[in-house]
């Protein structure tokens, strides 16, 4: 009985040995990757650089008054259209002293002197009708009576001015009444009645009263990368997206490249500004963010293959083509290849691959040497 339990006792001992010796053997054998397999395409590659920034209209300008003093009305607001010539805020005078007590006293001058020539001149017209002088005196003094109620009505018309900034004569003229000088829309009013304004001047640039800007007239500005700057030239199309706008890309024409670059974080930016098209079915506001997209080059209608199913050799380029597939294995030989422009995702092949070649991707999964036909198809 003992003999019998020993010899099981082996026996089983035996059979764990081997099966431990399986279980590693079976374990160091290489497992069989499987890998996607991958067929050129015919398609279109683009090279795009994207520049952020804003949409601003191309002009916005800056109206100040041409008379110093108090905002008395506000006619116009902040998105209000106006045309040339539209009132948007009057300005009331304030006087300078000096100046009111200068032309009062020239109103006060001008009043004697109007009545001293006219008390000659009735003189010299009733000397005339009784034939005692000339055509010639009579005349001369008829000018100097006209002269001075000239005289007269301008300094009252000045004295006017300096009190209200505004005369008879000049009514439509007026500077209390600011104007604007282009047709647009308001997209700020800084000032409210009750304000002072001063206007511009050597020493000061004035006080803005409004701003308005041709709202049909939009450009992009932006700040594109030193690296990307020499491959954009003025004239080329770029794709703006705007982002209050969803679902949406408007066109527009790159215009101007600054000659000059701004440091920023570390990197040289160079300003760019395009002339953007804008449909009249939409609302732009100033300031809006944007990114524009610009086509750096194009390739249409060319074979193609994801960027990585490539590999690199110094400066050669080569992929794995499928070969044949036995006892579920696949077999792929290596090929040198001819590529072209890339976007990052997929690559133009110039020579080297046709459309029927298959190319190996990336892997799949690790499997034991069984393949599936799901596996083969694709």
């Amino acid at each position: 009985m003992k003999k019998v339990l020993k010899i099981a006792l082996l026996l089983i001992l035996g059979f764990i040995v081997l099966g431990t010796f399986f279980f590693l053997w079976k374990k160091s054998q290489p497992k069989e990757i499987i890998y996607e397999v991958v067929s050129p395409q015919t398609g279109n590659v683009e090279n795009t650089s994207v520049a952020t920034g804003s949409v601003s209209p191309r002009d916005e300008i800056l109206i100040k008054p041409q008379i110093s003093g108090i905002v008395s009305e506000v006619l116009k607001e902040a998105g209000d259209f106006v045309k040339v010539g539209d009132i948007i805020a009057t300005v009331k005078v304030v006087p300078d002293v000096s100046q009111l007590n200068s032309a009062e006293s020239r109103v006060s001058i001008a009043q004697i002197n109007l009545n001293q020539i006219k008390a000659e001149y009735e003189r010299q017209k009733e000397l005339y009708g009784k034939g005692i002088i000339a055509k010639e005196e009579m005349d001369k003094s008829e000018a100097d009576y006209k002269k001075a109620q000239e005289e007269l009505e301008n300094s009252k018309d000045n004295l006017d001015i300096v009190k209200t900034g505004i005369s008879k004569k000049t009514a439509q003229y007026s500077n209390t009444q600011i104007r604007s000088t282009i047709t647009g829309m308001i997209l700020d009013v800084p000032v409210k009645a009750g304000n002072s304004v001063i206007q511009a001047n050597t020493f000061n640039d004035g006080t803005t009263i409004a701003t308005v800007a041709n709202m049909n007239d939009m450009i992009f500005i932006g700040k594109i990368d030193e690296t990307e700057v020499g491959r954009v030239h003025t004239g080329m199309p770029i794709k703006l997206s705007i982002g209050a706008i969803e679902n949406k890309k408007f066109d527009a024409i790159l215009e101007y490249i600054s000659p000059k670059g701004v440091e920023e974080n570390g990197a040289i930016l160079f300003e760019i500004k395009a002339a953007a098209v804008i449909p009249d079915t939409v609302t732009v506001r100033a300031g809006y963010s944007a990114n524009a997209e610009i086509v750096l080059a194009k390739a249409e209608n060319v074979l193609t293959i994801p960027e990585s199913t490539i590999s690199f050799s110094n400066d050669s380029a080569y992929v794995y083509v499928l070969k044949d597939t036995t006892n579920h294995k696949q077999q792929f030989d290596k090929k040198n290849i001819k590529i072209g422009l890339s976007d990052g995702i997929k690559v133009e092949v110039k020579s080297g691959l046709s459309s029927s070649d298959k190319v190996r991707g990336n892997v799949v999964a690790d499997k034991p040497k069984v393949m599936t036909a799901e596996h083969q198809l694709n």
